[in-house]
Order: C-alpha cells, then structure tokens, then sequence
C-alpha cells in the first residue's frame, strides 16, 4: 500500500519513481544499537560481572576495617568523653559502662573549684608555646649554618648535636636542676622555657630540610646584593613553612603533655601546668576522683585538637607550594 502511494506520487509530480529498499530483520538489532548498549554499560560479559563483584567485596571488607581501626583508635578518647559526664556512683561502678546512664556536668565544675584550672591552662599555654617560639628561632638559626654556611668544624659540630640525643633526659635533669636552682629560677616561667630554648632533634630536623632546597635560590638573592641575613628571612625561611609547622607542632604538643619537666621545676601549685595539677587530684584516703580527671584531660586535649584543625590546612597548602615562592 505504502509502495503504491509512493509511486503514484512521484508520476505525479514528474519525478522517477524510487525504488523501496525491503525492510532489514529486526532480531538481534543493529550494529550501531548493539556498540551503543556496550558502551552504556547494559551488556556486562560474566568476566567482567565477577570482576565487578570482587572489586565491591574488597571495598566492603576495606571499609569495615577502616571503621574498626578508626573506632580503637579514638576508644581512649570515647572513654575520656563518656567519663567526664559520669557521676562518681557511676564511674566506680562495677561491672563498668561505657556510655552513662545518667549525664552530669558536676566533674567541670569540681575540676575549676578544686584545683586553680585556669591557671593552670594560662600557665601550659605560656610555657608550651614560650618553648615553641624559642625553639622555632634558635633551631632554625643553627640548622641554617650548618646547611649553608661553610666553615671550619661544621661536621664535628653536627655529630656533637646528633650525638646528644642519645643522651637519656633523666641524665642531664639533675645538673640542670642544680644550675636553675643557682640562678634562682624555680618556679618561674624561665625555669620552665629557657633550658628548652633549643633542641638537638630540632636543629637536625630543619638542617635536613634545609640541605634539600636548591642552592640556586641563595646565589640568585646574593647576586642581587641580599646580605646572609636577609637570605636566610627572605629566601630559606618561606620556603621551609612545611618544616617549621611540623617542628612547632611536635615542640608545642610534646611540652603541652609534659609532667616531668613542670613537676621537677615548680613547687607552688600556682606555677603548675594542666599535666602537673591533674596529678593534685587525690581525694580523701587516696582515693582518685577518675571524673573530674577526665573532665581535666578533656578540657587539656581541646586545645590541641582546635590547633590542629586551624593549622592542617596551611600544613597542606604549604607543602603544596614548596619552592615556588
């Protein structure tokens, strides 16, 4: 019918008549039909539907072990956190539970009425980061002469400063204990932050970091009249944001944590650290109230946690952007 019309429609318009071409079978599609279903993913061979499943179960077996190493991980943590809200009839409570059953804030109120905690803070803040400054400033200052700097005893000087970390801190407490007691300083902050002033595991780090930048950039800043100074501000310093964050770092979370150091050079409660007054926590007969220490270690561990949320993303961008500058 349909070849009828057409013909009967070309006489009448002048034209020859086209012939019909007969319609292609149906099964099985056209070649362009079967690439485009490939392409879109519809016809999967069964090889590549095993590979599919495999790849998914060795996600799922990845991911739950992520989680489980995530969870101890941060178990202490949790413990801390649930404890600090425990009353003390709960805390001493046997068997023992891991999320209270009754939600309290009497342990961050115990712990600033019992001890002088925001002194204490106020005290850890000056002391962990009068370290870090002066670590900062004096370790760089000796890891760039011995990484730049030529000069007669520079690699006897080196091994000196690597020799000293095997040197047990206990060792050398006592004799600096004597000289900070001849001086006049216990119980003050320079007790505290001047024999710390500069480290030997500092000074190796940033010479490390030091060596590896291009020596090109030093000569092209003396060519352009800078003085030794003004390279080591302008030049080297810049360029080893990425070190000196991950040194300030370590300085100010291993003194932030420390209870030997304050404990040995303050007497007077008043002077201490937050490390230091949590061990002031003994109640009547020698018992430990463990809910307001956790609470104290909670408030302790906050700090570091809010500085390190603000300084991993400059931590991040300046290890991306190392000698560019």
């Amino acid at each position: 019918m349909s070849h009828t019309l057409e013909t009967t429609a070309d006489a009448s318009s002048g034209r020859s008549p086209r012939p019909v071409r007969p319609a292609r079978s149906v099964r099985g599609g056209s070649r362009s039909t079967r690439q485009t279903g490939a392409a879109s993913g519809r016809v999967e061979t069964p090889a590549r539907k095993k590979a599919r499943q495999r790849s998914l179960v060795l996600r799922g077996v990845s991911l739950v072990v992520f989680l489980a190493a995530t969870f101890f991980l941060l178990l202490p943590i949790i413990i801390i956190v649930f404890t600090a809200f425990k009353p003390t009839s709960e805390v001493n409570a046997f068997p023992p539970t891991l999320v209270p059953t009754e939600w309290t804030f009497d342990n961050f109120t115990r712990i600033f009425t019992e001890l002088p905690f925001a002194r204490l803070i106020a005290n850890s803040f000056v002391f962990a980061g009068g370290v870090t400054i002066c670590a900062l400033v004096f370790d760089s200052l000796v890891a760039y002469a011995l990484a730049r700097i030529d000069f007669r005893g520079k690699n006897v000087l080196l091994i000196a400063i690597i020799a000293s970390l095997m040197i047990p801190f206990q060792a050398t407490l006592i004799p600096v204990y004597q000289l900070v007691s001849d001086l006049g300083w216990v119980n003050t902050f320079a007790a505290l932050i001047i024999p710390r002033a500069a480290d030997a595991f500092g000074i190796f780090f940033l010479r490390q970091f030091f060596v590896s930048l291009p020596r090109d950039l030093d000569s092209a800043a003396r060519i352009d009249g800078a003085s030794e100074w003004r390279v080591f501000r302008s030049v080297v310093l810049p360029n080893a944001v990425p070190a000196l964050l991950t040194l300030a770092i370590f300085t100010f979370v291993n003194n932030w944590n420390d209870l030997l150091w304050p404990l040995v050079f303050t007497t007077d409660s008043e002077m201490g650290t937050i490390t230091s007054g949590l061990t002031l926590l003994t109640g009547p007969g020698g018992i430990i109230p463990y809910g307001v220490m956790m609470a104290g270690s909670l408030i302790a561990v906050l700090p570091l946690a809010i500085m390190f949320l603000f300084v991993q993303r400059r931590f991040i961008e300046s290890v991306a952007t190392t000698g560019l500058k």
